[in-house]
């Protein structure tokens, strides 16, 4: 099988996640090996990205958001693919090992920058809450239409606010995107 050449390195919590993307991409892959990010890791990561995009895909839990936090507050200019969790589950485990090859690749296509790396629209708390992505019993369904929409992550309010502000994304284009 010809695997897809992928320009830029690709950063996955573990050993499955990478043998996973080897079946079918040809790239550099990073482990962070869990959570704990070490240090040693994180500065290999630094290195890479002076001269590669680097794209973090972690599993769709809390680990998975610890260490895009992390990274995040340590390495400017990372990009992020998200997979959406229930395309991540298989046998009560969820992770990007149990995703599948059309599923990754349409997350990467997708990569988005970290929201902490650049700001380009100009959406407020406000705007998320006169469209009921804030501060209502069905806000929780509606950011998750809106994740899935843009390809970015589930996340509170605030965590949306940021990563729709890094894509440029605008008042109407969530108008929209909630429409449909």
């Amino acid at each position: 099988m010809n695997k897809k050449v992928y320009e830029g390195v690709i950063v996955v919590e573990g050993a499955t996640d990478k043998l996973l993307l080897e079946s079918f991409l040809d790239t550099t892959i990073v482990t962070t090996n869990g959570s704990d990010v070490p240090h040693e890791t994180i500065n290999y990561i630094k290195e890479l990205a002076k001269t590669h995009s680097v794209v973090v895909l972690t599993d769709p839990d809390s680990p998975g958001k610890r260490i895009r936090d992390i990274l995040n507050l340590e390495i400017p200019g990372l990009y992020h693919a998200y997979i959406p969790k229930e395309k991540a589950i298989k046998k009560n485990k969820v992770g990007v090992a149990e995703s599948d090859k059309e599923t990754i690749l349409e997350a990467l296509m997708h990569a988005c920058p970290s929201p902490s790396s650049s700001k380009k629209g100009n959406l407020s708390i406000q705007d998320l809450v006169d469209l009921g992505l804030i501060g209502n019993d069905g806000s929780s369904g509606k950011r998750d239409i809106i994740a899935k929409k843009f390809h970015i992550g589930h996340g509170n309010g605030k965590a949306t606010l940021k990563m729709l502000n890094s894509l440029g994304i605008t008042k109407e284009q969530l108008e929209e995107a909630l429409d449909e």
